[in-house]
């Protein structure tokens, strides 16, 4: 299991890739990321071409919901983050969840 400090550097380091990504010019949403065996969510903003305000607070059904929304393991996140395992045989597999509105879904296509 990994630790808070490890899966708040390698979330950072993922959004920021989205957010630089040309794809997603423009787009201003909340993030988060459920991270199971810990019991945290670690939230921020993708805007402006990077991460803002990545915090880390305990799972809560008082925790708002982002507009889009990863759920998974520690180790899965940094597994995804060092390019050790795939986003869409993670996904496919149902290791990683993704939520998010038709619209984000579509443009994150593209991005992962």
């Amino acid at each position: 299991m990994a630790t808070l400090e490890q899966c708040m550097s390698a979330l950072e380091g993922f959004v920021g890739k989205l957010a630089a990504n040309p794809a997603a010019q423009g787009l201003d949403r909340t993030v988060s990321c459920r991270l199971t065996d810990l019991q945290q969510v670690v939230q921020g903003r993708l805007a402006s071409g990077s991460a803002h305000d990545v915090t880390a607070v305990p799972e809560s059904p008082s925790v708002p919901k982002a507009d889009i929304r990863f759920t998974m393991t520690s180790d899965d996140l940094l597994e995804l983050t060092a390019g050790q395992l795939s986003f869409g045989s993670a996904w496919a597999s149902g290791r990683v969840k993704l939520e998010a509105g038709l619209r984000d879904m579509l443009r994150l296509r593209s991005l992962l």
